[in-house]
């Protein structure tokens, strides 16, 4: 069975509940190892990858994800789609938490990572058009699985991507409001970036956990209501990802 899809799991989701026949890859890469074993397994029907991308006991902060070997391994494997699930705050008013949505922009805040297969000396550097950071039909598809699986998503919004591990500042929120981002995450780049340079359809499942600083009605960022509220959306995942393999491609 050839594989079908890819799923890269953030915060909350470190194993893909449901994978039958179950095999996991330690896959070597020019750019050293993945986050973690990639574990091919059996999903209603279809053939799916899943990684963990802070590790499967979330060991590695966003900043020092090795995005390069992640995405080049499931590439490496065959997988054609991949969907990146990642943790976020809510920034617009009907980004609150437990929400879940699919962003269709970028603002990459981040500094210091490797954003390009092309950071190798000697290697052709690759321009890739980034004016849709994710793709376009992977999106709809997700939008119309959610509606089949009556999963209730926002479809669209801008991916704010920050350094992290801390939170950020009140002020940091302020900014970010004013550069137009709807939500706040750690991991979103350069993981784009870098599935499109592969040529990967590529799409971000955003699961809220906390409204982002100064946002909403909270005074605070309480860490134990950020896990209970990724525990509730994450459940939600598994349906999701059945009703986007069901669809006809």
């Amino acid at each position: 069975m050839s594989l079908d899809l890819a799923v890269i799991g953030g915060t909350g989701l470190y194993r893909f509940p449901g994978l039958e026949n179950i095999e996991k890859r330690a896959i070597d890469t020019p750019f050293g190892a993945p986050s973690a074993d990639i574990v091919l397994g059996d999903f209603r029907g279809k053939r799916v990858a899943f990684l963990a991308r802070h590790g499967e006991n979330h060991t590695i902060a966003p900043h020092r994800v090795n995005y390069r070997a992640n995405l080049w391994a499931l590439h490496e494997l065959g997988a054609q789609r991949v969907i990146g699930i990642n943790a976020v705050g809510g920034i617009r008013v009907d980004m609150g938490p437990r929400v879940i949505a699919v962003p269709d922009q970028i603002v990459d805040y981040t500094h210091g990572r490797f954003t390009s297969f092309c950071d190798v000396e000697g290697v052709e550097v690759k321009h890739i058009d980034f004016s849709e950071p994710y793709s376009l039909s992977l999106r709809q598809a997700l939008v119309l699985a959610a509606s089949n699986a009556d999963i209730s998503v926002v479809p669209d919004g801008v991916y704010g991507a920050t350094q992290g591990p801390r939170l950020e500042t009140r002020a940091e929120i302020a900014r970010m409001r004013i550069d137009g981002c709807d939500l706040v995450g750690m991991t979103g780049m350069p993981e784009a970036a870098l599935a499109r340079e592969l040529e990967l359809d590529y799409a971000c499942v955003a699961l809220v956990a906390n409204w982002a600083a100064g946002c909403g009605d909270q005074t605070e960022v309480s860490l134990p209501e950020i896990y209970a509220n990724l525990e509730a959306v994450t459940a939600q995942v598994p349906s999701l990802i059945a009703a986007l393999l069901a669809l006809k491609q």
